[in-house]
């Protein structure tokens, strides 16, 4: 019994370890004018392998930018830029992102968004959108998610190598309570 109890303790760290928060951005709002976007990040600390979903109506869109493009609401050279209504953006990498609204007057008004990603070293590398040429009307779109203000979603994309050790876990651990 006691067996059983460390490895399930063991089990529910490493899927804690494993898990990543998709943040909706602006919450019940989404990325709309309306949203207090300074405000909805001001408490919150993303890691690397959350995500962000944004959700916005059609005379909306969502480009990312570097620094200087986010300070100027500049949206003629794009990182990428999404457009679907309902995109998720993995945080792979430690550092700073830019988000800003394609229309530059609704930028201006505040539709904006930089969010800070702790490094903590392990940075991974999922399979990414292609990224939109500069100047170009591409939009790198991804597949809709279900809306959630904030969800807790175990192997999310990014963090595959956590979830293979999960997965290879659970047989080894089988196979070892069979011994008992």
């Amino acid at each position: 019994m006691e067996k059983f109890l460390l490895l399930s303790l063991l089990f529910s760290m490493a899927i804690i370890t494993c898990s990543a928060t998709t943040y909706t951005v602006g919450d019940s709002s989404g990325w709309d004018i309306s949203s207090n976007l300074e405000t909805w990040v001001a408490d919150k600390t993303f890691k690397i392998g959350d995500a962000l979903l944004f959700q916005y109506s059609s005379s909306y869109s969502v480009d990312e930018v570097t620094k200087h493009d986010f300070e100027t609401c500049n949206t003629t050279k794009v990182l990428a830029n999404y457009g679907n209504g309902n995109t998720t953006v993995p945080l792979s990498k430690g550092g700073d992102r830019y988000f800003v609204c394609g229309n530059k007057l609704f930028c201006l008004g505040g539709m904006k968004l930089h969010v800070h990603v702790d490094d903590d070293g392990k940075s991974i590398s999922p399979a990414l959108a292609p990224k939109a040429e500069a100047g170009t009307d591409q939009r790198t779109d991804t597949l809709p998610e279900s809306p959630s203000t904030k969800k807790s979603t175990e192997f999310s994309k990014g963090v595959a190598n956590c979830a293979q050790i999960v997965y290879i876990a659970i047989p080894v651990a089988f196979y070892w309570m069979m011994q008992i």
